[in-house]
């Protein structure tokens, strides 16, 4: 699909998919650039790397597809970086899950320049960080957010719904703003939710935790996700995860008052949906 493609940034999503591309020969060249001297040397000795370059301006020399999977605040620094560098075709995307500020950001960053950025987040995360942790399935079967603004044309569009297509996820598009919307409410609200439970549990007793079972692992298994890189998040989705909390508020609410009344009906009712919720996912 690409004589070269370029991963800035290859931490657990970077690396899996230079991974992904090299197993499924979507490339003919996978290069990449690290910040972290020590992460570049890592590069060297993987498969799925063809060259591993010392600048970010480097790397995307003479690339047709550039993905940049770095954290959210360093997207948009990083593609005013390697502008100069970018061929005239070049199509531009990330893996940031914000989109509203990064792709606006992203059109003032690329403007009298005819390389084109169109934000993508494919839904497949894990609260593991770094290379070591990368896999060449991580896509498979997982949803893939694509966030055209106006301008960005049909080709680019169907090009990049293709790739991420190619490596087995559902490809969905929406604008920027209704991403944002989304991810508040199925991503973010959820890791605040089992970050905010650990810590209420954090201020309990101490050995209660060595007498939890599998339901506690399960639901707080994304409170593992680094903190530095949530708050990233957090602070570029600030509104819609507002909210999504204001929501979650209602519900609780609602749950609360159900049993300081002792109204069955409504105690059953808030667990059968959520129940129902649970079983279509």
């Amino acid at each position: 699909m690409f004589q070269q493609i370029t991963i800035l940034g290859p931490g657990l999503l970077g690396a899996s998919l230079a991974m992904a591309v090299k197993e499924r020969g979507l490339a003919a060249r996978v290069v990449t650039w690290s910040r972290r001297p020590e992460s570049r040397a890592m590069c060297l000795n993987q498969s799925w790397c063809d060259a591993v370059f010392d600048s970010p301006e480097e790397a995307v020399a003479g690339s047709d597809l550039v993905v940049i999977c770095t954290p959210v605040q360093t997207i948009v620094p990083l593609l005013v970086q390697i502008r100069p560098a970018l061929a005239a075709d070049t199509l531009i995307s990330d893996v940031g899950s914000t989109k509203s500020l990064i792709c606006r950001e992203a059109r003032s960053a690329l403007e009298g320049h005819s390389a084109t950025f169109l934000g993508a987040h494919p839904m497949a995360g894990s609260e593991q960080a770094g290379m070591e942790h990368a896999q060449s399935d991580l896509f498979e079967k997982a949803a893939c957010i694509l966030t055209p603004l106006d301008e960005v044309s049909s080709a680019a569009i169907a090009k990049l719904s293709a790739f991420w297509d190619t490596l087995g996820m559902t490809v969905s598009i929406v604008s920027p703003e209704k991403h944002d919307e989304i991810v508040a409410h199925v991503s973010h609200l959820p890791h605040l939710l089992a970050s905010t439970l650990c810590g209420y549990l954090a201020t309990q007793d101490d050995t209660w935790r060595t007498l939890s079972g599998r339901g506690l692992r399960d639901t707080t298994r994304i409170a593992s996700g680094d903190p530095q890189l949530w708050k990233q998040i957090l602070e570029q989705n600030s509104d819609e995860v507002l909210r999504a909390i204001e929501g979650f508020e209602q519900q609780l609410h609602h749950l609360k008052t159900a049993l300081l009344n002792q109204n069955s009906l409504g105690i059953i009712t808030q667990l059968e949906r959520g129940k129902t919720y649970r079983d279509q996912l």
